[in-house]
């Protein structure tokens, strides 16, 4: 007999085998909680599956625009946007896929000192996919002629957002405004979250002289005002510079004003948690001060 079933007997009770401990998952990183944190916003994920192809397309802006941003027609100045139609029909009246738009007719008012257009149903211009146009240099060294679409002949005008003051595409002119206003967005951010994270992580880890000579500094930066910076600068930079230029500058310029607010936010939370028993632990065992802020103290801030 079995040790357990005598115990069973002489006791009049039932001793249940023991059972294998479960086991539990092991424990999510910091990363790891703050995307579930982040999945369960709905409409973060939305945003976020809208702003990550938009950002990819704007690498690719020169293949996916019809025409170069610069490209100018005096003869199509302030011209209709064109409505594309994706059925065509042939001399004796079937129906057949194909995209097209309509051309214009236009009449030079003398009066007014401009032209009317009007939309001419008899002319039809063919627009195709992957067609031949301008020639680009994308990303800076890819050397192609080739359009996502664009009309199959490249004489022929496709404006479907209209054209603008000098007769130039306005839905090439979106693409390309796109690319400028999202990097413009992401380098500002970019760079106040740097200088302020580092700025903010010194301030707040070593203290002493060194809090006090930051904060200084954060104090002159908040008293320059915004507006006669831009004024100034917008005065200094030099005229042969492109407008992307001198909005690049001018952006990244006020960008290192911008990293103030960041940086306290940064000092406090650093003051507040550097004597906790994980970074205290983390000195003991003799990490060095960047490590501790870049992986045990920066870390708790992710949220």
């Amino acid at each position: 007999m079995s040790a357990s079933k005598l115990l069973n007997h002489q006791t009049g009770r039932s001793v249940s085998t023991p059972k294998s401990i479960p086991e539990f998952p092991p424990p999510l990183s910091q990363r790891q909680l703050v995307w579930r944190r982040f999945c369960r916003h709905r409409l973060a994920l939305i945003s976020l599956a809208f702003l990550i192809p938009l950002v990819i397309a704007t690498l690719f802006v020169e293949f996916i625009a019809p025409f170069p941003a610069d490209k100018s027609n005096s003869i199509y100045v302030y011209a209709p946007p064109q409505t594309l139609n994706f059925t065509m029909t042939d001399e004796t009246g079937n129906f057949h896929p194909g995209v097209y738009v309509n051309g214009y007719h236009s009449v030079v008012d003398t009066k007014a000192m401009r032209r009317i257009f009007t939309i001419d149903p008899s002319q039809r211009i063919p627009v195709g996919f992957l067609v031949r146009g301008e020639a680009y240099q994308m990303l800076g060294f890819i050397k192609s002629d080739i359009h996502l679409f664009g009309p199959l002949d490249s004489t022929q005008p496709l404006y479907v957002f209209g054209g603008d003051r000098l007769g130039r595409d306005v839905l090439s002119r979106v693409f390309y405004g796109a690319r400028i206003s999202l990097s413009i967005g992401l380098v500002g951010v970019a760079v106040s979250l740097f200088i302020g994270i580092i700025l903010g992580g010194l301030s707040g880890y070593y203290g002493g002289w060194i809090d006090s000579l930051i904060q200084r500094i954060i104090d002159f930066t908040r008293s320059l005002p915004t507006i006669p910076l831009w004024l100034g600068l917008a005065a200094a930079l030099p005229l042969s510079w492109s407008p992307i230029q001198v909005y690049f500058v001018i952006s990244f310029i006020l960008s290192l004003v911008g990293w103030t607010s960041l940086a306290r936010v940064v000092r406090g939370r650093f003051l507040a948690i550097r004597r906790e028993d994980y970074v205290l632990a983390a000195q003991a065992m003799g990490s060095r001060p960047w490590r501790i802020m870049a992986f045990h103290m920066l870390p708790s801030m992710y949220s």
